[in-house]
């Protein structure tokens, strides 16, 4: 077995995406193994391998490890994308909390009711441009630096970029009033390990479509 953390997914974004992204940008290789139909899933929680039944899971140093957040902690911790101390890390908590709550919305609008879409479409942009865009704008001001969080990357900036470029993908004008949000996303995206996952080609998955999407549904939804 190569030493290589390996991803067990569906294979598209969904909750597995930032851990994509974090793992891309402390330039680290891994495997991935799709679920491609329900048996899949169903296969993994019957050998014990998914502590609540449930994906994302990574193996990764001996471990099988479940619950996204944890999975990013351990990542982010091991990989120097944590800060220097604890205040830096309660930073950087509160904020990809946050991040976290937005890119929930976004994750979820793909699956919703065609009835229900439009209302939710609605309110994640609202939401992303009144509550969270303007929250990140304030902190990059009154912090003044490069990063969110002291002076060097952390898996803070690493997960606001990842859902700039998502909101993007739907309003591309959305950073118009957010010049600090733009400087950032054009000084983030070119920090070199991002800047290779951003290439076409990358492990990092476009958004989902129509076929994904009937996949998501018909493994954990039937």
């Amino acid at each position: 077995m190569s030493g290589k953390p390996k991803l067990h997914y569906f294979n598209g974004r969904g909750r597995m995406e930032t851990i994509r992204w974090l793992l891309a940008t402390a330039g680290v290789e891994f495997e991935e193994s799709y679920l491609e139909k329900k048996e899949d899933l169903t296969k993994l929680q019957k050998d014990g391998s998914l502590l609540f039944q449930q994906v994302p899971m990574v193996e990764i140093d001996g471990m099988k490890l479940v619950q996204t957040r944890a999975i990013c902690n351990y990542i982010a911790t091991k990989y120097n994308l944590y800060g220097k101390d604890v205040k830096e890390r309660a930073l950087i908590d509160m904020y990809v909390e946050g991040i976290f709550d937005l890119n929930e919305l976004l994750m979820t609008y793909e699956i919703q009711p065609a009835e229900k879409k439009a209302e939710h479409f609605a309110n994640m942009m609202d939401k992303a441009e009144n509550r969270y865009f303007p929250a990140f704008e304030k902190v990059l001001k009154d912090h003044g630096k490069d990063f969110l969080v002291g002076n060097q990357l952390s898996r803070a900036d690493v997960q606001l970029l990842e859902v700039i470029l998502m909101v993007e993908e739907w309003k591309p004008d959305i950073f118009a009033k957010f010049p600090l949000l733009q400087s950032f996303k054009a000084r983030i995206s070119n920090i070199p390990t991002i800047k290779k996952f951003l290439q076409p080609g990358s492990q990092r998955k476009p958004p989902s479509d129509d076929d994904v999407v009937d996949k998501v549904m018909k493994i954990f939804y039937s």
